[in-house]
């Protein structure tokens, strides 16, 4: 009974610290979440993370994590299996992806480290493949003439790109534009053809 009740001890502070985690890059971004800030934050002793997340790029990945699944269910709601023709669905994926990227600056520059993929705590690559994966099936599904993991890869990193200047305020600068929903269009546009055809 004493081992049962330190367990879930334990498994309530480890997701203590990754929700304070959570919460501190969603308002102070990446550069706040240092070992010491999340331990000071969750009310523990600074070397008290060692002990659920043996390393920092551990616990950064148990945070990471958190936004993949999020982005993951905006993902699936956004493009799931429906009447609508997938270059309508891939739009919307792309709105959702646009939107998650905008409202959580510090969440997504966490996410899309590369020492944190290439790290293999957690499984983020298994967890951030899947998203890539309903990107290429859509997209084989409006470009059946093409390889859909290339038109989808540059498809991604046209929509990663205007994630980034977006953010910074240089694509709204460079075209006039107010809201994303052009430029994503152009985008789609970009790689898969205008719109009817």
């Amino acid at each position: 009974m004493q081992a049962s009740r330190e367990q879930e001890s334990d498994q309530g502070l480890r997701a203590r610290l990754v929700d304070v985690g959570v919460d501190l890059v969603s308002r102070e971004g990446v550069q706040a979440l240092t070992l010491r800030e999340i331990a000071r934050r969750a009310g523990v002793s600074h070397g008290a993370p060692r002990r659920y997340f043996p390393t920092h790029l551990e616990l950064l990945s148990a945070i990471a994590r958190r936004g993949f699944d999020e982005l993951g269910a905006r993902a699936a709601a956004a493009a799931g299996e429906g009447a609508a023709h997938p270059r309508v669905r891939l739009t919307e994926l792309g709105r959702v992806y646009l939107e998650f990227a905008l409202g959580n600056r510090g969440m997504y520059e966490l996410m899309f480290r590369h020492d944190l993929l290439e790290s293999g705590h957690l499984g983020l690559r298994d967890t951030s493949l899947p998203l890539f994966g309903r990107l290429v099936d859509l997209v084989g599904r409006v470009r059946p003439d093409a390889d859909a993991r290339l038109v989808a890869g540059a498809l991604w990193a046209g929509l990663h790109g205007v994630a980034q200047l977006w953010g910074w305020g240089s694509l709204q600068l460079a075209t006039g534009a107010d809201d994303f929903a052009p430029v994503l269009r152009s985008v789609l546009d970009a790689h898969l053809g205008p719109e009817g055809e």
